[in-house]
Order: C-alpha cells, then sequence, then structure tokens
C-alpha cells in the first residue's frame, strides 16, 4: 500500500499539470532565426509598373507562403549592378536570383533570344503553351545549364507597340540609316533593311536619347511603361504593330545551386509564385495598355500611325532570313529555332480557324 502512494498522488496531480507551449514569442525567434535570405536582382527601375511590380509581387508571395521562411529582397537596376549584368550576377552567384529579359543576353547566349520574344513570332498565350506544354521549358533549362542557371517564365508585356518615330514610315526605304533602339532579333532585322539598331539604352534613357537625337526613334515597352516615360513628349508618331515584340515574356533566373540547397517545399513555393506571377502580369499590363492608350490619345493628342503592310511584309521575309543566318553559327540557336519554327506552325495554322478567323470576318 505504502508503494502505490506515489503514484497515486501521481495519478492525482496530472490533471492539473500542462505541459507548457511554447510562446509566441519563441515561434519567432525560431522563424527568425531560420529565415533563409535571397537577394534579387532586376533589369527595371525600382517598382515600375508592370516590369518593376513583378518581382515585388513575387517577392511577397514567397514570403507569405513560406511563412516568412524564404524572404526574397528585390533590387532595381543599378543597386547591386547594371541593368544588364543580371544574368552574370546570377550565374556568378553574387546575387541568388533575377528578373529580366533573355534577348538582353544575345551576344552570351544567342539562343536564349526565342524565350523573350521573336518578330513575327508567338504571342503571351502562345509562349505559354509551348514553355509550359510544348517542350519549350526544357529547351530554355538546357540553354541555361551551362551558365548554373535555372530560368522560368516572368511574366509578359502582351504584343508590344511599334515604337516612338520622329518622321512618317512610307515604305522600307524610309528605314534606311534610322538609328533605332530595338534589341534582339528584331534589331537584327532593321540593320539588314538599313537600319541602325542601337541597344544598350534602359527605359529611362529613352527619352534623353530621342530628344537630343542619339536615336531617332525607340520602342519599349507599350502604352503602359511609355506614358510614365514621357515619350510622347520627345517623338511625334507612335507606331504599331509590334512587328519585333508579339508577346515579350519575361524570365526568372535562378543561381542552380542556391535552388538546389532549398528544401523541396521552398522550391515548388519559388515555383508557384513564378507561375502565378507570370500570369498576372500579363493581365496587368493587358488593362494597363488599354488605360495608359486612351491616356495618350485623349489626354496628349498622340498620334497612332500604321505601318504599311509592305514594310511589314518586307520585314517578315528579312526575319526568316536573319534567323537561318544566325542558325548557321550556334547550334544550339539551330536546334531551339527549329523546334520553335515546328511550333510556329502548327500554332498558326490552329490560329487560322480560330482567333485570326473570327477577327477577319468582324473587320471586314
Amino acid at each position: 500500500m505504502y508503494r502505490l502512494m506515489p503514484m497515486l498522488i501521481l495519478v492525482l496531480l496530472l490533471p492539473s499539470c500542462k505541459l507548457q507551449e511554447p510562446s509566441t514569442t519563441d515561434n519567432a525567434l525560431e522563424t527568425r532565426s531560420s529565415v533563409i535570405e535571397w537577394r534579387l536582382a532586376t533589369s527595371w527601375p525600382k517598382n515600375l509598373p508592370g516590369l518593376g511590380m513583378a518581382p515585388e509581387n513575387f517577392a511577397q508571395q514567397v514570403n507569405r507562403m513560406s511563412n516568412g521562411r524564404l524572404h526574397i529582397s528585390v533590387y532595381g537596376a543599378g543597386e547591386l549592378m547594371p541593368a544588364l549584368s543580371v544574368f552574370d550576377g546570377v550565374s556568378e552567384g553574387k546575387v541568388q536570383m533575377g528578373h529580366s529579359a533573355s534577348f538582353y543576353w544575345k551576344g552570351k547566349v544567342p539562343a536564349a533570344q526565342f524565350f523573350s520574344s521573336i518578330p513575327f513570332g508567338l504571342n503571351a498565350q502562345q509562349m505559354n503553351a509551348w514553355l509550359y506544354h510544348g517542350g519549350g521549358m526544357a529547351l530554355w533549362q538546357e540553354v541555361y545549364q551551362p551558365f548554373g542557371i535555372i530560368p522560368m517564365a516572368g511574366g509578359n508585356t502582351g504584343m508590344q507597340m511599334g515604337g516612338w518615330f520622329d518622321k512618317t514610315i512610307n515604305s522600307i526605304e524610309d528605314l534606311n540609316g534610322l538609328k533605332m533602339r530595338l534589341p534582339g532579333i528584331g534589331g537584327e532585322v532593321l540593320k539588314q533593311v538599313g537600319g541602325v539598331p542601337v541597344g544598350g539604352l534602359a527605359g529611362r534613357e529613352l527619352y534623353g536619347a530621342l530628344k537630343n537625337g542619339a536615336i531617332d526613334a525607340a520602342e519599349w515597352v507599350g502604352p503602359y511603361n511609355d506614358l510614365p516615360l514621357g515619350l510622347y513628349q520627345v517623338a511625334q508618331y507612335y507606331y504599331y504593330p509590334g512587328w519585333h515584340s508579339p508577346g515579350a515574356n519575361m524570365e526568372f533566373i535562378i543561381n542552380q545551386q542556391a535552388f538546389l540547397a532549398l528544401p523541396d517545399d521552398l522550391q515548388q513555393i519559388i515555383i508557384t509564385a513564378a507561375r502565378a506571377v507570370n500570369q498576372d502580369m500579363l493581365d496587368d499590363y493587358t488593362q494597363g495598355h488599354i488605360e495608359a492608350l486612351n491616356t495618350l490619345i485623349n489626354e496628349h493628342n498622340v498620334q497612332l500611325k500604321r505601318f504599311p503592310n509592305e514594310v511589314i511584309k518586307q520585314l517578315k521575309s528579312t526575319r526568316d532570313a536573319v534567323l537561318f543566318a544566325e542558325a548557321e553559327k550556334d547550334p544550339m540557336f539551330k536546334k531551339v529555332l527549329q523546334a520553335y519554327l515546328e511550333n510556329e506552325q502548327q500554332v498558326q495554322r490552329y490560329f487560322q480557324y480560330t482567333e485570326h478567323a473570327l477577327a477577319q470576318m468582324t473587320s471586314s
């Protein structure tokens, strides 16, 4: 009996005893101590509508979905590195992530241009279909693998405008000698028809370059970004359509070592957040372009001009010549070109019976 007393006392006392739960402060301290800090460098001015906000939205989503375990700090162009050094910065591990456009890396990775936009190529909807369900993403990963970079689609501006000009374009000859800010394959096409493509100019530099005559024309994105840059103040005509960029796809680029060092759930959070931002940015741009174009026309009396059909046809045939010439110089470019053109042909055939058919029928 005496031996049972200690046990009985213990049983009687158990209901009044509770295990002490960690306090909120303890949880917060534990969370802070386990936070993974990443830096994301962009090629855009901080908080620029559309382009600049996409990486900010991405970082916020990752922070919320990871419950603060992965914190990403976003830096605008020039804050950590020049706008066009983002690819190297990610590749070398100076930052874990970047947000930019793949056509900027044409000198280093010619095949990268297919994953942004090429003249007369895929629009935003078609690009997403190719990347996610048509084999495009696997090719993109293959192109960037030698640089230790993992690419992900990072938003789309939709079809761009043709650019700002100080003179009318009535024939292909009017492009001869024209100095125009036009990067990527579009710039090479312009060069082949006698123009002078000028690369390496960031958006905030275009106003001054147009004003002082350093360039004669410029394309940036479209109304949503062109309006706040004030380009309507230094160029008289706003041309369409944006033949050079039917759907400018942006990119998140991630240092491979940094990504693989993350636990599986954080990797999946990054993938999911990038996919969400990719669609959200396109939606934002679509509505933003609509509203900004109304402002340009109604408040600033911008003159819209359509490129002549003959000019567009000549630019299209020149594009094909440029692509095949580039393919002879670079095996990876040739591999991606073949896949891209096969997909493009199928896309055009399908859309001929759907969106394009309806547009032609309702416009006549």
